[in-house]
């Protein structure tokens, strides 16, 4: 089986509002919004304090990121650990995880492949895309076990 995604599906509503509101933004006001959804990112669950972070390690990042995906009634939920100081990554997460937490796989498979540029690629984060895009694709490959172990499930 391919690990491509399916045929583009059309944009969530959760995952356009963003990709509207950075389109309108200046770079200042870019980076505003960017330390607003850093500081929104909740702290790791205590469920997973403890838990070996290698396997949840984001290796392409150049900052220590792990993700965890989890999914409780055929719906996504993602948490991860990083740095405090690590706006960034921490706001991407942030605004990805409020758009698609709670929500079926397809919502975050049908997050664009050009959405970090879309809303960092005016404040000058070039350098970091190479990390920013594998955060993403982590969120897309979870998604991806979901939904196929529910249409195994189904079948």
């Amino acid at each position: 089986m391919s690990n491509a995604d399916p045929a583009p599906q059309p944009l969530p509503p959760s995952i356009d509002k963003i990709l509207r509101r950075f389109a309108t933004l200046t770079p200042d006001m870019t980076r505003q919004a960017l330390v607003q959804y850093a500081a929104k990112l909740p702290p790791l669950p205590e469920r997973f304090q403890g838990v070996d972070l290698e396997q949840y390690r984001v290796h392409e990042c150049q900052t220590p990121v792990a993700i965890f995906p989890e999914v409780v009634d055929g719906r996504m939920y993602y948490h991860a650990e990083l740095p405090r100081e690590s706006a960034a990554l921490r706001a991407l997460l942030a605004m990805i995880f409020d758009a698609v937490n709670g929500q079926p796989p397809e919502t975050v498979l049908a997050i664009p492949p050009d959405f970090v540029r879309q809303v960092m690629g005016k404040i000058g984060l070039q350098a970091r895309e190479v990390g920013l895009n594998a955060m993403v694709e982590r969120l897309k490959r979870a998604a991806r076990q979901a939904a196929q172990a529910r249409d195994e499930a189904g079948a």
